[in-house]
């Protein structure tokens, strides 16, 4: 296999967050990025770091992903980010998605944190999510 399982993961988890109605409404459109373009109309989203860390057993071999994701707002006060960051979290925590040659064990939500940006202008969400894939048998 040529791909990474993070690569092949992040794929999905982009098609999934660009696939929700709810969530490109409140986007105004489909702006989930792995590199933000320059001059990009607030709010999106964006794909931060991601660690993998061998999950392999005796019999599978498998990754646990690590895996940040960053929401971008410009409306006033917080109410924008947080709406926004429920929505990737309903979309992700316990989602099923399809990851080409893998097998998705499960996508949990850790932890979020909203704040603002040092610039004083941008709301800054933070959301970290864990998951366990295993290479397809």
């Amino acid at each position: 296999m040529s791909e990474s399982a993070s690569w092949l993961l992040q794929k999905s988890l982009v098609q999934a967050l660009k696939s929700d109605v709810a969530l490109v409404a409140l986007l105004s459109g489909e702006r989930v990025y792995d590199s933000v373009p320059q001059r990009a109309a607030y709010p999106f989203v964006s794909i931060g770091n991601a660690v993998d860390r061998d999950w392999s057993t005796s019999s599978e071999s498998g990754f646990e992903h690590a895996l940040i994701l960053h929401v971008w707002s410009k409306g006033k006060g917080k109410k924008q980010c947080f709406e926004i960051m429920n929505a990737v979290r309903r979309v992700l925590h316990d989602g099923a998605l399809v990851v080409e040659g893998h097998e998705l064990v499960n996508l949990r939500f850790e932890f979020s944190d909203a704040r603002l940006d040092p610039d004083g202008e941008a709301y800054h969400g933070i959301l970290r999510f864990r998951a366990v894939t295993e290479v397809a048998a």
